[in-house]
């Protein structure tokens, strides 16, 4: 099994991206679409303006799909098949990036065209700023900023957490990203109630939101771009920025670009100033289809590293984190039986184990052999891409 899960996770992570590149979203029946009527729902049994309402809204709506995938990860265990199945699956549903790419191609086509009602009411499929009165500029830098975004919250993002924690990783990123696209937005109704499901999302893509930043440089020549521009800009911009993670994706696109992001942005209801982001004109109908590119050239990058990490360095954490735990146990764990605990049990060094009355094998055994650290790993996402195309956004970057 310690040889078998990682390959299975990589392979499945590998046939997942290939699915969403060659058919995008499923254009009926979408398993993101289904969850968020589901959340809809205890929404309205859970919801008060106060914060542990949205906690206890955020860790049922977020816990459900980590523990579905935790447990379908302890069934194919010794199923290194049906376990790449699911985890490409998984990855397919989760991931968001052909959508993406089509949005901006599409925006900037009806751009370019010169039809300005038609580009406004495409907007509401990237953000969620009012395009009542956006002229071409105005629409084209949101559309930048949105794929910037939207690269790290719907594929660089999926595939991190899905090579660190397997399924529970890729169905519980997903759950929570979805939230805060639904919840975590400055609005009267969620100023309180939607703050769990931002943080959580905030915490959630700092690695890789960083991640899209450092590829979106290394990446930026396959658009005409250069890299020491790119860099620059980075690393002067991107903390400039509100969202601990936006300005990390969205800076490095502008500077690969070598547009100026930032400035107004109207909401329906509500307006923010944004700082700028880079040097040179604002974006055009004609960056758009550059920033699609970057964007398919992030994710291809991204997917290299997140199947290389469970047959390599996720090896090796799992293997330092069992040698760990049975130093510190001195080999001998808590086997959970069906009937209940039996403390002392030894484990050969996994330290704690859940066995049920099928013989199923729990969180420890499972996550241990993937490398990842925990049940389950961390869960959580924004920018969730529907059936529809939608790019939600939530409380970290006012989109």
């Amino acid at each position: 099994m310690r040889r078998t899960a990682p390959v299975a996770n990589a392979v499945g992570l590998l046939a997942g991206y290939a699915l969403d590149r060659l058919l995008g979203d499923p254009r009926r029946w979408h398993p993101v679409a289904g969850f968020g009527q589901a959340a809809s729902a205890l929404e309205r049994r859970l919801y008060r303006p106060d914060r542990s309402a949205g906690a206890a809204f955020t860790a049922l709506a977020v816990g459900g799909p980590v523990l579905l995938g935790a447990v379908a990860a302890a069934a194919t265990r010794h199923r290194p098949v049906t376990r790449a199945v699911l985890v490409a699956a998984s990855t397919w549903t989760v991931l968001g990036g052909r959508t993406l790419r089509r949005e901006a191609t599409v925006m900037g086509r009806t751009l370019r065209a010169g039809d300005l009602p038609a580009a406004r009411q495409r907007l509401g499929h990237l953000c969620g700023r009012d395009p009542s009165t956006l002229g071409e500029t105005e629409l084209a830098r949101a559309t930048v900023e949105s794929v910037a975004e939207n690269t790290s919250d719907a594929v660089v993002a999926p595939l991190v957490w899905g090579a660190v924690a397997g399924l529970p990783g890729l169905l519980g990123y997903r759950a929570a990203n979805t939230l805060d696209a639904m919840v975590g937005h400055r609005s009267a109704r969620y100023a309180r109630f939607g703050t769990p499901a931002a943080r959580l999302d905030d915490v959630l893509n700092l690695v890789p939101s960083r991640l899209t930043g450092l590829l979106t440089i290394a990446v930026a020549p396959v658009a005409h771009g250069d890299r020491q521009r790119a860099w620059q800009v980075w690393r002067r911009d991107r903390n400039d920025h509100p969202s601990p993670n936006a300005g990390q994706c969205e800076a490095a696109m502008a500077g690969a670009l070598g547009v100026r992001l930032g400035g107004r942005n109207v909401y329906f209801g509500r307006s923010e100033v944004r700082p700028f982001l880079g040097d040179g004109p604002r974006p055009e109908a004609r960056h758009l289809k550059r920033a699609a590119r970057i964007s398919g050239a992030v994710g291809l990058a991204a997917v290299g590293l997140a199947a290389a990490y469970p047959v390599t360095l996720g090896r090796l954490v799992g293997a330092v984190g069992r040698r760990g735990w049975g130093a510190v146990t001195g080999g001998r764990g808590l086997v959970v039986l069906a009937g209940g605990f039996r403390p002392g049990a030894a484990v050969s060094g996994r330290g704690l184990r859940a066995v049920g009355a099928g013989g199923a094998v729990g969180a420890g055994g499972a996550v241990g052999a993937r490398g990842a650290v925990g049940a389950g790993g961390a869960v959580g996402a924004r920018g969730a891409v529907g059936s529809s195309g939608i790019v939600g956004a939530g409380r970290g970057s006012g989109r």
